[in-house]
């Protein structure tokens, strides 16, 4: 090894999918109670109202669909970070979920917002939402750890 250069530790990363599932399960479910406490204010905000959202002709079986398996891709990134970056524990899921959060999601959501001139009161639905959602996923896949 040369002098002065650091040694490369390897981590391996296990995924638990079934911490994963359950961690996106649990993020769409607060998803559905989250958009429906909120319904007026996000359908305000998208510049709709009910009858357009009942009428759009998607399939929902599509859009709740999608919604799980982006939920799941997210829960397994944040698994990952979770264990690169120490002892895989609730509180540090929960932590790496508000940094991915803060990291990602809302400086993605404000530039957006901002050059769309999007109401702030849909920002603030939307982007809270993705908070609480990837803190608990953080929490679930941080806390359930794989028996060997």
């Amino acid at each position: 090894m040369a002098v002065g250069v650091p040694e490369l530790k390897i981590e391996r990363v296990r995924q638990n999918y079934l911490a994963n599932l359950v961690a996106a399960i649990a993020c769409f479910l607060l998803e559905a109670g989250w958009y429906s406490a909120f319904m007026d204010t996000w359908i305000n905000g998208i510049g709709r109202n009910r009858q357009w959202l009942e009428n759009t002709g998607i399939n929902p079986a599509i859009q709740y669909g999608t919604a799980l398996v982006m939920a799941s891709i997210m829960a397994t990134a944040i698994s990952c970070v979770t264990q690169l970056t120490g002892k895989q524990t609730a509180l540090r899921g929960i932590k790496v979920g508000a940094l991915l959060w803060a990291g990602f999601e809302l400086t993605t959501l404000a530039t957006e917002y901002i050059f769309e001139v999007r109401p702030i009161s849909l920002f603030l639905v939307n982007a809270g939402y993705w908070f609480f959602g990837m803190t608990l996923m953080g929490a679930i896949v941080g806390g359930w750890k794989k028996k060997v």
